[in-house]
């Protein structure tokens, strides 16, 4: 069988993942190229690591307001300990990917929530990636210069 990249970032996952007790919630994010397994841990202090490192010092800026959306929007953020580990696409597309994990993983522990996080769009997985390049063009639509003489 095919090693897929599904495949790839879960055994990068079991590396960056601390060991830990508890209960937890699982999700994937995606977004463009970027994958993000998420595990909210129950109890925490809002703790949040990405790839062995703490928000800030990954993420920046509006990048990290964007991720804490969903816990902002259901008003969860001292309630869990986060890790997440994200590969692929820049650092844009790994905070989105991030986000929609975060919002999935707060639909395990309830369900309930479905309803607030659908009417933000959190839930829906942004499709858009970038198209390909078709062959006689630059680019996937530029087209060589036309000169009429």
């Amino acid at each position: 069988m095919p090693v897929t990249k599904e495949d790839i970032v879960e055994k990068e996952a079991q590396l960056i993942f601390p060991k830990r007790d508890g209960r937890y919630y699982y999700a994937n994010g995606k977004r463009k190229t970027a994958i993000a397994n998420v595990r909210l841990y129950e109890g925490g202090k809002g703790d949040f690591n990405v790839n062995g490192h703490t928000m800030d010092e990954y993420f920046f800026g509006t990048l990290i307001g964007n991720i804490l959306s969903p816990l902002k929007l259901t008003s969860l953020q001292k309630t869990f300990d986060i890790t997440v580990f994200v590969i692929g696409g820049g650092i844009s597309a790994q905070s989105d990917a991030v986000r929609h994990g975060v919002a999935k993983a707060l639909l395990e522990y309830d369900p309930a929530l479905r309803a607030v996080l659908k009417k933000a769009g959190l839930i829906t997985r942004d499709s858009r990636i970038k198209e390909r390049k078709k062959f006689g063009l630059k680019r996937a639509r530029r087209a060589p210069q036309w000169a009429k003489r």
